[in-house]
């Protein structure tokens, strides 16, 4: 057997990369990882937590508001933006140093540096002169925002990465994209106090999601005070003395502070040397991956966004565990993608597990039976506020089991969690209606739902 330096490297210390790791060397293996920025990945660093801070931080003057309907009054509210920044940034430096930390307890060696494949046993480390051999290699290096650079006046937009580093709050922005990333961003800019509008190429906002969740998240955010231009997009970007000048197709034109295209994300494998290791890319620019996260490279794995197949965390987490449960503990394991529960901290937010009634129609052989309410939560019985909760049950007509639920209202992304559990049980519309009520609460409406929406069991 040859000698090599380590036992298994892994290339990017994102959240799969380093619980792949720590779980390695902790059986005894000797490992490093390599990480070209700050440990914690895309998550940690650059995506859902500070961006839940800013969630949390924008959330604040909804709040305000339902409370002055309770009795409460606030002189001279306001926020600031560096304040803000500067506990952000302390706070997502302490999660990256716990998680270089835990790798220092495991015994994984932490390579600071951009690690390139040389062949399917080496990687160069660029800049540091350095070359180190590995029996195994595991990629882990996520993904990247994308932008249209073909677009004239692009370069003066940015993406969600500088979205978290502003120097000052704007206050006009325009954000192009409508998925996840563009409305939860919209509506933290909104919720800032900057005038915020959203624009999107497609017919309406959260494509792939159920369309009776993307028709009212459109209309609630709206009711936030965000501006939704919808089946249109950009034709140039004009940087002019008062600020950027937004062309666009249908005509418009808009001048705002900041533009940030929120446009998609690419799996992060430019200049990675994966030809010279024999790793193929598919279709979409992923790295090809089996079942089990093998590469087309007998002794090369690769998880998470990089592959593009459910790119979420605790996703990339679980594909971790079931790399290390294969490769170093002859127990076979893949994830099962089914049934992932996921939220869209939008303002209102998204929860959603399952099948979205045109899935299902398409799944279910004999149809699906539908059941959707629509209402104001009790918390705004004093402010005169019209939003309204979305909550939809998706169930198979012949099984009966609940096979896909759809909330868009406060606390969704807590309440999907637990419904998640019941979905990927199989539990049936029966067994949910068995389950007595918590009153007063919105999730009591799960297991009350009762009377099937009009014409909905159909085999179409």
């Amino acid at each position: 057997m040859a000698d090599y330096d380590y036992d298994l490297f892994v290339i990017g210390a994102g959240s799969g990369g380093v619980r792949a790791a720590r779980l390695t060397a902790l059986d005894g293996k000797k490992v490093a990882v390599a990480e070209e920025y700050r440990v914690g990945g895309t998550c940690v660093i650059r995506g859902c937590v500070p961006k839940k801070f800013m969630v949390m931080a924008s959330e604040v003057s909804h709040a305000l508001e339902i409370a002055e309907g309770y009795g409460w009054s606030f002189d001279n509210a306001s926020f600031d933006w560096p304040t803000f920044l500067e506990a952000k940034d302390v706070e997502i430096a302490r999660l990256s140093g716990i998680y270089a930390a835990n790798l220092g307890k495991a015994g994984v060696e932490l390579v600071h540096g951009r690690a390139v494949l040389k062949d399917a046993h080496t990687v160069e480390i660029v800049g540091k002169d350095r070359t180190i051999t590995a029996e195994k290699i595991l990629i882990a290096t996520g993904g990247r925002p994308w932008k249209p650079d073909e677009l004239p006046g692009i370069e003066h937009a940015i993406t969600s990465e500088e979205a978290f580093h502003l120097p000052e709050l704007p206050k006009r922005i325009l954000i192009a994209g409508g998925g996840y990333i563009a409305v939860e961003f919209a509506g933290i800019f909104a919720g800032l106090g900057v005038e915020t509008t959203l624009i999107y190429r497609g017919p309406n906002i959260l494509r792939g999601f159920d369309d009776d969740v993307r028709a009212h998240l459109a209309g609630e955010i709206e009711k936030r005070g965000i501006k939704v231009i919808l089946g249109c997009q950009h034709e140039k970007i004009e940087k002019t003395d008062a600020g950027l000048v937004n062309h666009l197709e249908n005509g418009m034109k808009l001048e705002t502070d900041v533009v940030m295209f929120a446009t998609g994300r690419i799996p992060y494998v430019k200049d990675l040397g994966l030809e010279s290791a024999g790793v193929e890319l598919n279709e979409a620019g992923a790295i090809k991956v089996d079942p089990y996260s093998r590469t087309t490279a007998d002794n090369i794995w690769a998880i998470g966004d990089v592959t593009d197949r459910m790119n979420l965390t605790p996703v990339a987490i679980r594909e971790a565990v079931a790399f290390h449960q294969t490769v170093y503990r002859d127990n076979p394991q893949h994830f099962d993608y089914e049934a992932v529960a996921t939220a869209v901290f939008s303002q209102p937010p998204v929860g959603v597990v399952g099948l979205s009634e045109a899935e299902a129609r398409r799944s279910c052989s004999n149809g699906v039976d539908v059941y959707v309410t629509r209402f104001r939560p009790m918390k705004y019985a004093f402010t005169g506020s019209d939003e309204r909760v979305l909550m939809k049950l998706v169930v198979d007509a012949d099984s009966q089991r609940v096979v896909g639920v759809h909330i868009v209202g406060p606390d969704s992304p807590e309440m999907i969690q637990l419904a998640a559990i019941a979905v990927k049980a199989g539990l049936t519309k029966a067994q949910w209606d068995a389950t007595c009520a918590v009153h007063p609460t919105m999730a009591e409406e799960l297991v009350t739902l009762k009377e099937k929406q009009s014409g909905a069991t159909s085999a179409g």
